[in-house]
C-alpha cells in the first residue's frame, strides 16, 4: 500500500489524529438516524479528496466496524493504486449486472483490517447514465446491509454531474478543499450545486498539502 494511507502507517501522527477526529465528528453528524454512509467530493481534481476517502475509511475499520470504500469515479478513480489491488473489474462492470447476487464477487479485502475496496472497474462510455440507473440504488441498499460504513469516493462536482446523482443514495456529503489551491468561487459553486440537489452536506474538510515533506493537514468545518 502506498505511503499516503497515513492513518494506518503513522496512527500516532498529528494527521492522523485529525482524520479521527472528523470520524467522530461525523459518527454524531445524525440528527435522526446513524451516519452509515458517506460522499466525498471536491469542486475540481488534486484537492485530495482520495486522500481523504482512503484514511477516512481506514479510520473507521480501525474502530472496528466493517467498512466498504467505494470507489466511485469510473472516470479517473485511483482507489485500486493506493490499495495495489487489480482494477479488472469494479463498479462499473458491476452495475451492467444483478447487483444483489453478484456484488459479493466484485469486493475485494484490503490489507487493512475490516476494510474493503470496490474499485472503479473499466472506463466506461456512460458514467453519469451507470449511476443514476436504478442499480444504484438497489447496489447500495444490498451493501447496506452487509457493512456498518460505506464511503464513496466520488468525482470532483465542478464539471460533472455523478457526484450530485450519488448524493440522494447517501446519508452525508463532505467536500474537500485545498488551501492555495480551490479558489473560492469555484467552492459556492460546488455548495450551491450540492445543495440545489438536496444533499446533506456534513462540512468541508480543508486539505493543505507540504510539497518538501510530503505530509497532509487537514481541518474540519461543519
Amino acid at each position: 500500500m502506498k505511503d499516503e494511507i497515513i492513518v494506518d502507517k503513522n496512527p500516532k501522527s498529528s494527521v492522523a489524529e485529525a482524520i479521527r477526529i472528523i470520524r467522530t465528528n461525523l459518527e454524531f453528524s445524525g440528527v435522526d438516524k446513524k451516519v452509515r454512509s458517506i460522499l466525498v467530493t471536491s469542486s475540481v481534481p488534486g484537492e485530495g479528496k482520495s486522500f481523504i476517502s482512503t484514511n477516512l475509511a481506514t479510520a473507521f475499520a480501525q474502530n472496528g466496524s466493517k467498512v466498504l470504500l467505494m470507489d466511485c469515479d469510473m472516470r479517473k478513480g485511483r482507489l485500486h493504486k493506493i490499495f495495489e489491488i487489480e482494477n479488472d473489474k469494479g463498479l462499473s462492470n458491476l452495475l451492467l449486472e444483478n447487483v444483489e447476487v453478484r456484488f459479493n464477487s466484485y469486493i475485494r479485502r484490503t490489507r487493512i483490517e475490516n476494510l474493503y475496496l470496490l474499485s472503479k472497474g473499466v472506463v466506461p462510455p456512460n458514467p453519469s447514465e451507470l449511476l443514476n440507473s436504478p442499480k444504484t440504488k438497489v447496489l447500495l441498499r444490498t451493501l447496506a446491509d452487509k457493512f456498518d460504513y460505506i464511503i464513496l469516493d466520488g468525482t470532483p462536482v465542478n464539471g460533472l454531474t455523478d457526484s450530485l446523482i450519488l448524493t440522494k443514495y447517501v446519508d452525508k456529503t463532505v467536500i474537500v478543499s485545498s488551501v492555495n489551491q480551490t479558489k473560492t468561487n469555484e467552492l459556492e459553486f460546488t455548495k450551491k450545486s450540492l445543495m440545489s440537489v438536496g444533499a446533506d452536506i456534513a462540512g468541508i474538510i480543508v486539505n493543505r498539502t507540504n510539497d518538501i515533506h510530503g505530509s497532509y493537514y487537514g481541518n474540519y468545518y461543519e
